[in-house]
């Protein structure tokens, strides 16, 4: 390896690795998500710059076989780390943690020989990671309302996944060109490159969640106390917008309209979609269309479900008619945000019978 391009992939770890220092001296590896699967990452990209590196296979196998497996596992990192970003109700799962270690063992297979069908498993499993990760970016984009993170959908997930991709392909038509010149050097190259966009484009992005005061990125709501988001009143055009809003939304029951999207509901009120986004982030605190509208919906519903007069209607009759399509996502957001099956809510609420519910019992808020 020629000195320039050891420079070249040193300085790529060290940045990244700085980047790592600096979450876990902020501490904002405790408080945020998309801080741990971005350090996760970048430990990723470094171990991959130190992987590919030629000689690597030189050294002893007690060191190899963890920075073999950082390396190959990275494009489930990149998975998850996309669905944390574009996501806010965002959480891992059981069949993430499955994915890392499926690539993790083939991974560790490999540092013990190179099988044909182990190479092109982990290869054609990466690459549908990766497609994952690049879905977790775009599918959400029409009803993202954080402008910022709704620009950067299509650049990240083409870009990240071109790179990415480029390389698992490359070894494939190129079998070891990874570690031989001219590739290797390009290569170097390239991972600097890449490295110092990743960084600018999270320094860019912190930045801007600073300036407008998003909430949290792992999706909770902004912290009750003595410092609450600060939201400037709407004045002029802006709050005769609101008030149209809301009163489409309230008395017009607009909500209970199947397939009901930003664009729809921006030419009901006559306004530019921009305007309608901007709206209903700033001023309402929604990051997600799709939250905004189910918020009215399960406000539908639980007011139908504690009201003695409807104990006889089918919960699904409820969720269909308040503009729920089926009854999966319906039970997915009610019990996100109550805590509670629909049914129990329903039988905690009618607990008691006459014309005031009775309190939710702490037993079965817990439950």
């Amino acid at each position: 390896m020629s000195t320039l391009e050891a420079a070249l992939r040193g300085g790529a770890v060290a940045v990244l690795l700085l980047f790592v220092l600096l979450l876990v001296r902020d501490r904002d590896l405790r408080t945020s998500r998309l801080s741990r699967y971005t350090a996760l990452l970048f430990l990723g990209i470094a171990a991959f710059a130190v992987d590919s590196a030629p000689g690597f296979e030189a050294v002893d196998l007690r060191l190899r076989i963890p920075i073999h497996i950082a390396d190959n596992a990275t494009p489930v990192v990149f998975w998850i780390m996309a669905a944390a970003l574009f996501n806010d109700e965002f959480r891992a799962r059981w069949y993430h943690a499955l994915a890392w270690l499926w690539l993790a063992a083939l991974a560790w297979r490999e540092t013990y020989g190179w099988p044909p069908a182990v190479v092109a498993a982990r290869e054609v499993s990466s690459l549908l990671f990766v497609l994952f990760g690049v879905w977790q970016a775009l599918a959400g984009r029409a009803g993202d309302l954080v402008e910022w993170r709704r620009q950067i959908r299509v650049e990240f997930a083409v870009g990240t996944a071109l790179y990415i991709a480029l390389l698992i392909v490359s070894q494939r038509i190129w079998p070891g060109s990874l570690v031989r010149p001219p590739f290797s050097l390009v290569n170097a190259i390239g991972l600097l490159a890449f490295v110092f966009l990743f960084a600018w484009l999270r320094l860019s992005l912190l930045f801007k969640q600073t300036l407008a005061l998003a909430p949290a990125q792992d999706g909770s709501a902004p912290p009750a106390g003595p410092e609450p988001r600060q939201v400037p009143a709407a004045t002029g055009q802006e709050a005769v917008l609101l008030e149209a809003l809301r009163k489409l939304m309230e008395e017009g029951r607009a909500y209970r309209e199947e397939g009901l999207g930003i664009t729809s509901l921006s030419q009901s009120l006559g306004v530019q979609e921009y305007r309608l986004r901007r709206l209903i982030n700033g001023q309402l605190g929604h990051r997600n269309f799709s939250a905004f509208v189910n918020g009215y919906r399960l406000a539908e519903v639980e007011a139908a479900l504690a009201d003695p007069g409807q104990a006889e209607v089918p919960i699904l009759t409820i969720a269909l008619d308040a503009g729920f399509g089926s009854i999966g996502p319906f039970n997915r957001a009610f019990k996100a945000h109550t805590g509670l099956t629909p049914t129990e809510y329903r039988r905690a609420r009618l607990h008691v019978e006459g014309a005031v519910p009775s309190p939710i019992p702490e037993s079965a808020s817990r439950s």
